[in-house]
């Protein structure tokens, strides 16, 4: 893959998936058709309890490994982060480019515990 993202960073030490599920937290390689853009997903009360636990568990491995510091995108499921962009986790640059495995995002923490308490214990 050529141009701006042939370069995607791998997030060591952190989760493929929620554990026993197919719900998954990172890709393995970058998208040869070009990078999935993070998009605001809204999350309806009617979710699944699976979907919310996997919710949970994504944002105590962000928690986990990236604390308040700004994080590069790199190897993180898009499709993960977009349940939580835009309000637990936001651009940490402007401007954000949501198509980017250089982009940089922060966890906002004061939303977050509010949303994931039990991600924060």
């Amino acid at each position: 893959m050529a141009g701006k993202d042939a370069y995607m960073l791998k997030h060591r030490g952190f989760p493929g998936r929620l554990p026993g599920t197919d719900y998954q937290f990172t890709i393995r390689r970058p998208n040869p058709k070009g990078v999935t853009e993070i998009i605001r997903r809204e999350r309806f009360r009617d979710r699944k309890a699976a979907d919310r636990r996997a919710d949970s568990a994504f944002m105590e491995a962000l928690w986990y490994h990236f604390g308040e510091e700004p994080f590069e995108r790199g190897n993180l499921d898009a499709g993960r982060l977009s349940w939580l962009f835009g309000r637990e986790v936001v651009p940490a640059e402007e401007p954000f480019d949501p198509e980017s495995y250089e982009a940089l995002l922060r966890i906002d923490a004061d939303v977050a515990r509010q949303t994931f308490p039990e991600a924060f214990e």
